[in-house]
């Protein structure tokens, strides 16, 4: 079976016959599919192809026998003129044999909705004259499916950066609270042996019988079960150092010679020796070689 182009002579514009087996074949397939001579001109169309046409109100033969596919691009004008022409330049490329094949994907506004399209164009290699084959797959299914993709990364993408605020939200209540609770148990050890134990072994001091004494041991015992938990969390200097030597070992980590401390706290040189020497005894430096001021810059 061969086709005519109308108007042409018939040696120029004959296409190689297409058999049934063939017509079964592109007719079978899912993309619209046209085959074109050297010039343009549409010479055979598949089902797919004539139903699409047929679907969207082509005017005129569905099919597009002998119409010329490139003059066509080429008239387009408006929104799909950039398309169009950009598909004709591909076809002409393959035609030429510039290009092996041309491909490009596209939007297509269509009477009932917007579509995606794959275009492939290839060439029928023979005796002259060349034949390109012409195909337009739909690619809206495929489209839709990575816009849906896409929409979840982004939706997922945000979630995950929410997460990610309010984990560092919480980690900085967290902190703060770890924060919280080190200064209350440091409250609690400091208060403890400042306002209380301080004043049981004053009163130790006194003129007290047997009994008294007994209970002021279960007291200050008592106390100590009570703060034990603290001792290990709770800073060195806090729990250790009397105000007095809390106050000279601040001055001391802070670079101030022994005459700087006395002058600062308005006492001698000599309390501030004694402060000093208090002050290395329970910190476990009588015995070391241990630079007091980098030592307690060490405790931070």
């Amino acid at each position: 079976m061969q086709y005519g182009i109308p108007g042409k002579d018939d040696s120029e514009s004959l296409c190689p016959p297409i058999g049934s087996f063939d017509r079964r074949i592109i007719d079978s397939l899912s993309a619209q599919i046209a085959i074109l001579d050297k010039r343009g001109i549409i010479l055979e169309t598949n089902r797919a192809w004539r139903e699409f046409g047929m679907a969207n109100d082509f005017p005129g033969d569905v099919g597009a026998w002998g119409l010329n596919y490139l003059e066509v691009c080429d008239q387009a004008r408006g929104k799909g003129a950039a398309v169009a022409n950009r598909a004709a330049q591909g076809i002409r490329s393959v035609m030429t044999g510039k290009s092996g094949e041309f491909t490009m994907e596209y939007l297509c506004d269509t009477p009932t909705q917007n579509m995606w399209f794959y275009m492939r164009v290839t060439r029928i290699d023979g005796p002259e004259p060349h034949f390109v084959v012409v195909c337009h797959e739909n690619v809206t299914p495929l489209k839709l499916a990575e816009e849906m993709i896409r929409k979840r990364e982004r939706e997922l993408a945000l979630k995950t950066r929410n997460l990610e605020e309010v984990n560092t939200a919480l980690r900085v209540l967290v902190e703060q609270r770890e924060k919280d609770k080190r200064e209350l148990e440091e409250r609690v050890v400091s208060n403890v042996r400042q306002l209380v134990t301080r004043y049981i072994d004053k009163m130790k001091e006194t003129h007290l019988n047997e009994h008294q004494r007994t209970l002021l041991g279960i007291i200050k015992s008592h106390l100590k079960d009570v703060i034990s938990p603290f001792l290990q969390k709770t800073s060195a200097l806090n729990i250790q150092l009397t105000p007095g030597e809390i106050h000279v070992a601040t001055l001391v980590r802070e670079g101030l010679t022994t005459k700087e401390i006395a002058g600062t706290l308005n006492i001698s040189a000599h309390a501030v020796d004694f402060h000093r020497k208090n002050i290395r005894s329970k910190l476990g430096l009588n015995r070391k070689k241990s630079n007091l001021r980098s030592y307690l810059i060490s405790l931070g």
